[in-house]
């Protein structure tokens, strides 16, 4: 399934808390999330040359069902949800570093 957008971020892990605390938090809110039209998967990498950094990606069918999903997440009333999508900034502050669509590919021969 080729994705037409990708959200990326990146998140410092505050002091005194985990990469792992954070991991776990962000997986449980991003489990929701990708239950909404239009979601493509996401995923989390280390930087490995920058302790307590983290870059995510999110995968999109296009920029606005991602706008579209976010907006009706925010206005779900459930305050249990509201709290699982919202753990994860208890652990990292995150930086959003943009939405970004493929311009051009180069394959592995």
């Amino acid at each position: 399934m080729k994705s037409d957008m990708k959200f990326i971020f990146k998140i410092r892990i505050k002091d005194g808390h985990t990469e792992q605390e954070y991991i776990d938090a962000w997986r449980k809110g991003s489990a929701i999330i990708q239950n909404s039209l239009g979601a493509q998967g996401t995923v989390l990498y280390r930087n490995m040359s920058e302790p307590r950094m983290l870059i995510a990606i999110a995968e999109w069918e296009s920029k606005e069902l991602r706008d579209k999903a976010m907006k009706k997440l925010g206005e779900v009333a459930d305050a249990e949800i509201q709290k699982i999508l919202n753990r994860h900034k208890d652990h990292g502050e995150t930086e959003i570093l943009g939405n970004f669509e493929e311009v051009e590919r180069v394959e592995a021969p």
